[in-house]
């Protein structure tokens, strides 16, 4: 980043308060006295800077930034706060422009609202009338030249161009020289600089050529008249307006990302009062713990839980899978998801900007205002490139008007601002603003949230994927997945003994048996003498029988020998599950094993991200045979790490760090957040706890890995878009440059007019722009 981005790191971070906030003299965004390390006194008053540039520049010259200002006092506002969408750490409340590259500020908070950017309207407009304009000026002018026609006497043409010019410079091209000279005051030279000068040395020798043509000697003469270069002026202004307006509706295809997130909530929803009518309502008046209706075809209005009915619901917009899930009674249900053909009654948990659409809206658009490292490189560039473009214009002007043909300073006046005009760095500042946006709301709709540019960036660079098992690679809830009975028992009959006995408990593996009985259908029957042994297991009277249930050692507690099923029961622990030996009535019975399920889109997404050409590093809590397990069922794990504590996770990123791997980390438990924060890229599962989620720079909405193969994707793609943007950016200006000075006149007569330099430079950001569109449509 240079110093001119550092410079407006501090400025306007929050809405400011009358006693806290106040103007930097230089460069006029706000500031925070009591934050600001940069103060200064002149005239008895005390000044705040936002960095120690401008508080150098102004203790330098503080009359050159003053004038007839009053004293620098607290601003009193209250306004939505606005930045700039190609240097986010510009902010301010209310509309304005950035003091780096002059660009019109933007709202920063998403918002539905789909009207056109004001600047936009007004560029726009502008547009119109310089286009208007600039016909009838090139007839006069370049036409007539190019037909050897005198449309008009050659004493009247200069006036005529100069009624139709001075609309466009002076009206239409106006925001250009105020925000060039903002550029050259605050010395953040950027595009308007390079424009403002060129079109004002055109229209400023001109209007002196027109007005007063006996000041210039006879060698500035053509057939005795001095000649105007009014069309360069006029027709530069019209095509960088027309650029302008371009790239500004391109952005605005941006922000309907977010706009298209936002509308998938409904406007209204369908509450149920006391007495069980329905009554529809606006959204915001929807309370957590009210109860709505959700009627077949229409969205799920906020985040909560289903209290009747079942039907499939389309989940695509917040996992990307195309396919429905079922919900009935006690499922959760995500606001903006879609009910398909049955009729669902829920109870609102999560409303208004608690739900997971608002979060994903919030996320989605602050990462559209994050930066990229790689950002960087066109920063440094940026810093010295408006400079050097305008010591080769000065230079270009001086060679021709000593050694180029006749007329001498006409040529030398035109090639200096074609330079001018086709090195403006527009392109090069949105090379990867606009790859960023757009990637980050094509993410979104492909269940991957990107926090901030950066953890894009990251994620492509990674070689090694750290993952947790539970939640990540098993469901993280155990289930019950084989019951086993001995000398001809029923399988249903024991399983339902023991979930009555089970039902007492709070333990996870106790609550996958009572599950898997109440989906078997099985009645739970009454318990008797229930009593728990701490480390062993349980024993208690269910419908006459004694029942005991626990591990080999509660068997021989109570004179039972577990030794016909140990095989069965050690098969069962080496596939990772948990066994529960039971005995009913002083005998042997059976087994039952627990285990947490593996994702069904495990195996193939391993295999997908090995594709990609990660290492996969599996690290757990659990023991290294349950580890080992599951390892061996999904295939494709390179190494198993377990029996870890949470600061162990932590300890072995830094070590993979450390041998130079580059470590993408993908966890959901808060066991994971240290972890998580220190790999180089950490990747949340949605489905996991909230500081896992805070601590990643990327959620997969989902939950699951399917979504870390499009997040690479997603990643890959993009960053290799922002490449392209920026090579386009340094060819476009590497060529564009030397031509438009004249290196090819000598060898081939060629030399690029104001005009054309203008319509090229116009093409070149709206190329970027295109291209990154493009990454809407990239494949996941």
């Amino acid at each position: 980043m240079t110093d001119a981005h550092h410079d407006h790191e501090c400025c306007s971070a929050k809405a400011p308060s009358a006693a806290t906030s106040a103007i930097d003299p230089v460069c006029g965004m706000t500031v925070n006295p009591a934050t600001t390390t940069h103060h200064a006194e002149h005239g008895g008053h005390a000044y705040h800077f936002c960095s120690a540039g401008c508080r150098a520049k102004f203790v330098a010259k503080p009359d050159a930034y003053l004038g007839d200002k009053p004293a620098a006092e607290p601003m009193v506002t209250g306004g939505e706060i606005w930045t700039c969408p190609m240097h986010p750490q510009i902010r301010q409340e209310g509309p304005g422009t950035c003091p780096i590259c002059g660009m019109a500020l933007e709202p920063e908070a998403p918002s539905l609202d789909d009207r056109p950017n004001p600047e936009l309207v007004d560029f726009t407009r502008r547009t119109w009338v310089a286009g208007a304009l600039s016909v009838p000026l090139l007839a006069i002018s370049m036409l007539a030249e190019m037909l050897g026609v005198d449309f008009l006497p050659p004493a009247v043409s200069p006036w005529v161009q100069l009624a139709l010019t001075a609309p466009i410079v002076l009206w239409a091209g106006w925001p250009f020289f105020e925000r060039g000279w903002t550029s050259i005051r605050t010395w953040h030279l950027n595009m308007f600089t390079l424009v403002s000068i060129g079109v004002g040395a055109a229209f400023a020798y001109s209007v002196v050529a027109t007005l007063a043509p006996g000041l210039f000697p006879a060698s500035f003469r053509m057939h005795s008249v001095v000649p105007v270069y009014y069309e360069a002026a006029g027709v530069v202004v019209t095509l960088v307006l027309l650029g302008q307006v371009l790239e500004l509706r391109a952005r605005a295809a941006t922000g309907r990302a977010i706009r298209a997130l936002m509308n998938l909530a409904p406007k209204t929803a369908r509450r149920l009062g006391a007495d069980g009518a329905e009554q529809e309502v606006p959204l915001a008046d929807i309370a957590a713990g009210d109860r709505l209706r959700v009627r077949p075809g229409e969205a799920v209005p906020v985040d909560g839980i289903v209290l009747e009915g079942r039907s499939a619901v389309d989940e695509s917009m917040l996992t990307g899978e195309p396919a429905p899930v079922l919900k009935e009674a006690q499922a959760q249900v995500t606001g903006g998801t879609v009910n398909g053909t049955g009729s669902l009654l829920m109870e609102a948990r999560a409303v208004g900007s608690d739900t997971v659409l608002a979060r994903i809206v919030r996320m989605v658009a602050e990462a559209q205002r994050s930066r990229a490292p790689i950002q960087a490189v066109a920063d440094r560039i940026s810093g010295w490139f408006v400079p050097l473009v305008v010591a080769i214009a000065v230079a270009t002007f001086i060679v021709w008007n000593l050694a180029g043909p006749e007329p001498r300073f006409g040529h030398a006046l035109l090639n200096a601002i074609a330079v001018l005009i086709i090195a403006c760095p527009c392109a090069l500042g949105l090379a990867t603003s606009m790859s960023i946006m757009v990637g980050t709301g094509r993410g979104a709709h492909a269940g991957v949230l990107v926090k901030n540019a950066e953890a894009l960036q990251a994620l492509e660079q990674v070689d090694t994927l750290v993952i947790d098992k539970t939640g990540t690679l098993t469901e993280g809830r155990p289930k019950l997945v084989a019951t086993e009975p001995l000398d001809g028992r029923d399988a249903n009959a024991m399983l339902a003994l023991v979930a009555a006995l089970e039902a007492q408990s709070e333990h996870p593996l106790a609550q996958a048996i009572v599950a898997g009985a109440r989906d078997a259908g099985l009645a739970v029957e009454p318990v008797v003498d229930f009593q728990s042994q701490t480390g062993l297991g349980v024993t208690g009277r269910v419908g006459g029988h004694e029942v005991v249930v626990g591990n080999a050692a509660q068997m021989r507690r109570v004179g039972i020998d577990p030794a016909p099923i140990e095989t069965s029961a050690d098969q069962r622990r080496a596939e990772g599950a948990g066994i529960m030996l039971v005995a009913v009535d002083g005998k042997l019975a059976g087994l039952l094993a627990v285990a947490d399920p593996i994702k069904e889109s495990a195996r193939d997404a391993i295999a997908a991200l090995h594709a990609e050409g990660l290492r996969i590093v599996m690290l757990t809590g659990d023991s290294q045979a349950t580890a080992d397990a599951v390892a061996r069922q999904i295939g494709g794990i390179d190494e198993v790490r377990a029996d870890l504590r949470p600061e162990d996770k932590a300890r072995i990123v830094g070590e993979l760090k450390a041998s130079g791997a580059r470590v993408a980390m993908a966890g959901d438990g808060v066991n994971d957040a240290p972890a998580l924060a220190a790999a180089d890229v950490g990747v949340a599962m949605g489905t996991g706890t909230d500081v896992a989620i805070e601590s990643a720079g990327m959620t997969l909405t989902k939950g699951d890995l399917a979504a870390m193969v499009r997040a690479r994707r997603l990643a890959r793609a993009t960053m290799r878009n922002i490449r392209q943007n920026l090579f386009f950016s340094f060819v476009f200006n590497g060529v564009g440059v030397p031509i438009a000075a004249g290196v090819l006149y000598p060898v081939a007569g060629i030399l690029l007019s104001p005009m054309f330099a203008g319509a090229a430079m116009a093409l070149s950001s709206f190329t970027v722009v295109l291209n990154a569109l493009r990454l809407n449509r990239v494949k996941l």
